[in-house]
Formats: structure tokens, C-alpha cells, sequence
């Protein structure tokens, strides 16, 4: 099967979630060593507060439109609105898509990423989310037009998405708190890259299940 339901997959999203949450104080403890220390703090609340809304039976363009609203109405930071925009955007993409195949995954991260890029003015390498999402989502594509299966696409994109996060260790940041620390920020993981590829590689293996794989 090449292919998952979108209506009833609210559970993928229960799922990410339940891994943020699960992750607060180490999501934290990252943010702590070069930001202000309230990644995992903030994240947790909102993905929290976004669950306690989402019914399992909900579509899954319905849970991701449920959780971006949260996070871009009710969380502050910087994290709430970008996260907020990429998961309003996968909403959108998806919505009138009864099944969610490799095009339809690769659409919603393209339009996602767009969205980030819309509001937010970091690039690949200045040791944000985005030195995990865009590899991740090139991972996926090349593997596609490698004529590689759903599931194996999902299977590069993790792989590429945790290899994205631990190269911001070797990063120096560029944007937000952390910039202001210089080449002290290196050395040290990105709190935004940790909690996306935390994200990504929780969709990657809710999708891979209900394709079967």
C-alpha cells in the first residue's frame, strides 16, 4: 500500500504530541545551554494543549489544523508561530485529499517549509529548525524520484532529519538568543532542530504504520 487515509489519522498527530511532552525537560535542559531554557517548557504546553482537543477519529488535515492554531494563537516565543505556520500549511495542503500518498507527504513538508520561510528569515546553517526540516524533506523527495517506496521515503527522511539535528551541534547560531553567544554556541545541539526531528521522524513512523510497512 502507497497510501494512507487521512480521515481518522488524527492519531499521528496524538503521537507527536505525546513525544513532545515526553521530551519537555530534555528539550529544555538543550534550549538551557545556549537560549533562554523554555523550548521544551513552551513546546509541551501547546502540543499538550493542542491533544486535549484533538479527537482520534478527526481527520489528520483537521488534528494538524487544531494543533497549529494552538501554537500560533496561544504560545509565545518565536517556536509557536513558526510551528504554528508549518502546521497550519500542512492542513491546508492536505485538506482535500481523501489519501495521503508520497506526493501529498512531499507537498504538505514543501508548503510547510514555505510557510516557515514566509515569516522567519534563518537559512540552512544558521542552527535552527531548518538545518533539520529541509534536509529531511530533500531526503524524502530524492528518494521518491529514486523510485524508492513510500515507506523507504520516510525511512531517508528520519534518517536525514536526525542527521540534520546533530549537525547543528557543529554550528555556529545565527539567529535568535542563542546568536548573541558566538562561536560559544558551538558545540551544542539546536533546541528548534531537536524538537523538529523529533516531530518528523514520530510522523515519518505513524505514517509507515498505516501504510503497513
Amino acid at each position: 500500500m502507497q497510501s494512507f487515509a487521512n480521515e481518522g489519522a488524527a492519531g499521528m498527530v496524538l503521537a507527536v504530541a505525546g513525544v513532545i511532552v515526553a521530551n519537555r525537560a530534555y528539550l529544555s535542559e538543550i534550549d538551557g545551554k545556549i537560549g533562554d531554557g523554555d523550548h521544551g517548557v513552551n513546546m509541551a504546553k501547546g502540543f499538550g494543549m493542542a491533544a486535549e482537543r484533538i479527537g482520534p477519529d478527526m481527520s489528520l488535515a483537521t488534528a494538524f489544523d487544531s494543533l497549529g492554531t494552538v501554537l500560533m494563537s496561544e504560545i509565545g516565543g518565536s517556536m509557536g508561530p513558526l510551528y504554528g505556520m508549518m502546521f497550519t500549511r500542512f492542513a491546508e495542503t492536505i485538506d482535500k485529499v481523501p489519501a495521503i500518498d508520497a506526493a501529498a507527504f512531499s507537498a504538505m513538508l514543501a508548503s510547510g517549509l514555505d510557510g516557515i520561510e514566509t515569516i522567519g528569515a534563518a537559512k540552512v546553517g544558521d542552527k535552527t529548525l531548518l538545518d533539520t526540516l529541509v534536509p529531511a524533506k530533500t531526503a524524502f523527495d530524492a528518494a521518491i524520484a529514486e523510485g524508492q517506496s513510500f515507506a523507504s521515503a520516510l525511512d531517508a527522511l528520519s534518517t536525514a532529519a536526525e542527521a540534520g539535528r546533530d549537525s547543528t551541534k557543529d554550528l555556529v547560531a545565527k539567529i535568535g538568543r542563542a546568536s548573541r553567544l558566538g562561536e560559544r554556541s558551538l558545540g551544542v545541539l539546536d533546541a528548534g532542530a531537536t524538537s523538529c526531528a523529533l516531530i518528523l521522524t514520530t510522523l515519518a513512523t505513524e505514517a509507515k504504520a498505516r501504510l503497513g510497512a
